[in-house]
């Protein structure tokens, strides 16, 4: 059931800018953006970033689009995962960029808790961490293919916040078949810039489906299905 969905102003310089990618998951991203609405910290920008879907995925997410001026679309023809974040990331305009996967979920206090952390650590120019996984606990290591890794030795992308200067300067994300996050991070931490981590697991990462967007992408590149 769709959320309520109050009417908003977006401020002219928002706290966070939410990057949403999405492809054919019109139902997916409706529970991805109720999950963003109803965050009790108001002070965001969400950019859709709608990677060349050719199913109802504008139509379905209009009543959003026409209720909630925070929320912006944009739609272009597929560039793939990474390439398509960055995209939002050139048209952000929000202090910290964070990211929300179409099918994922924010848990209720997420953008607050992470406020309160980069306001009381105002040094801070990434903070990560603070998953919450439902389903599948492993994926492939990156540097080899057949073995897999439980995600606990991973980062998670979906929970990053990245101030956007350091964003732009690291030219956003490669594009690289599987562990694009991953090489974000270590691009960070190769930085002179404060990192840190929390542990309060607001975002929720759904691996129960086939079809999630960690699996969808392994099924592309040819990795074995390691769902257990």
């Amino acid at each position: 059931m769709t959320a309520a969905i109050p009417k908003y102003t977006l401020s002219p310089d928002p706290f966070f800018s939410v990057i949403i990618t999405t492809y054919n998951r019109a139902i997916l991203l409706k529970r991805a953006l109720d999950s963003l609405i109803t965050q009790p910290e108001p002070d965001w920008e969400a950019i859709i970033v709608d990677d060349g879907s050719t199913d109802n995925t504008e139509s379905a997410i209009k009543s959003y689009l026409e209720n909630d001026s925070r929320i912006k679309y944009v739609y272009q023809k597929n560039t793939g995962y990474s390439l398509s974040k960055n995209t939002g990331i050139f048209l952000s305009k929000g202090k910290f960029i964070t990211f929300l996967d179409s099918d994922d979920e924010y848990l209720s206090d997420h953008l607050e808790t992470r406020k309160i952390i980069l306001r009381n650590h105002p040094d801070t120019q990434f903070l990560y961490g603070g998953v919450k996984i439902a389903g599948n606990q492993f994926v492939p290591d990156r540097y080899d293919h057949k073995k897999i890794i439980p995600l606990s030795e991973c980062v998670i992308g979906g929970t990053f916040f990245i101030s956007r200067p350091l964003a732009l300067f690291l030219n956003g994300f490669r594009d690289i078949p599987l562990g694009s996050d991953a090489d974000l991070f270590e691009r960070v931490k190769n930085l002179s810039v404060v990192i840190r981590e929390t542990f309060i697991p607001s975002y929720l990462y759904h691996r129960e489906d086939e079809n999630s967007l960690t699996n969808i992408l392994m099924k592309k590149e040819g990795f074995s299905d390691i769902r257990k």
